[in-house]
């Protein structure tokens, strides 16, 4: 006997209303400052209803985090090249460029405002998810092979940190020219120099 309900289209009604709300993002950030943009604005622009933005995102912020989300999550994958060091400095030089220039700087400023704004501890936004999941597939590919692999954690504190760091602060050089020697101090703070 066959399922009498319809089936369910892939998309559908949520993601015309994630798509119109992200193109009415976009054309709001070009014409006002992020500072500006309200979700009063957004569900105005998008058409979209302030419950719905509420109900999805909780706040302009949230919507941010989505809309930035999305285009840093756009990239391929970190390749399996089967030499860690390389593998490596790929992703260091990834999470650089996001985290460049005017758009990572818009997405980290919505990151900590939603964070800071969160009474719960919520999983992270997909798109840091992804880029950590990503991450440890990278760590446990090499550590498979037998390459003594530092810490997801070292990952963070001794490459992410100071790209963080370095575009909030101007702390040290930051951006993808930065990567190499990030890299470096990985492998020197931690020893896991083996390639593999």
């Amino acid at each position: 006997m066959s399922d009498p309900r319809p089936a369910r289209r892939p998309g559908g009604r949520t993601a015309r209303i994630r798509a119109d709300v992200h193109r009415a993002v976009d054309e709001l950030l070009r014409e006002q400052p992020a500072t500006e943009l309200t979700i009063a604005r957004i569900a105005e622009r998008s058409g979209v209803h302030l419950g719905t933005l509420y109900r999805r995102w909780g706040s302009a912020d949230g919507i941010l985090v989505d809309v930035v989300g999305e285009r840093l999550t756009a990239r391929s994958p970190v390749p399996d090249t089967g030499d860690f060091s390389r593998d490596m400095e790929t992703y260091a030089r990834e999470a650089a460029e996001d985290l460049s220039g005017p758009e990572g700087i818009l997405f980290l400023r919505a990151l900590v405002a939603v964070r800071l704004g969160n009474d719960t501890e919520d999983d992270l936004p997909p798109t840091l998810a992804h880029r950590f999941d990503e991450m440890q597939a990278m760590l446990d590919r090499a550590a498979a092979r037998g390459v003594d692999v530092p810490s997801a954690q070292d990952v963070f504190e001794i490459i992410i940190a100071p790209l963080v760091a370095g575009l909030l602060f101007g702390t040290e050089p930051s951006g993808p020219d930065a990567t190499a020697r990030l890299v470096d101090r990985l492998h020197r703070l931690t020893g896991h120099r083996a390639v593999g």
